[in-house]
């Protein structure tokens, strides 16, 4: 169970990075956020958040388990 809960936390967390742009340089980051909606714009925060979220809420139940 505690692998489960670290793997996914850990793909959450990078589901998050890639749609928040994070590891993106200035140049891309500045092009992507010209070239896209504030619709679009919003909806890939939303993803972000609601995966971030999962993200650390997985880990923090991994760390539990680990712990107890």
């Amino acid at each position: 169970m505690m692998q489960f809960c670290l793997i996914a936390g850990i793909i959450s967390i990078i589901i998050s990075g890639i749609s928040i742009g994070a590891w993106t340089n200035g140049e891309q980051q500045r092009a992507n956020f010209f070239s896209e909606t504030k619709e679009h714009r919003i909806s890939r925060t939303k993803i972000t958040m609601f995966s971030g979220l999962a993200g650390v809420i997985f880990l923090g139940i991994a760390g539990l388990i680990w712990y107890l």
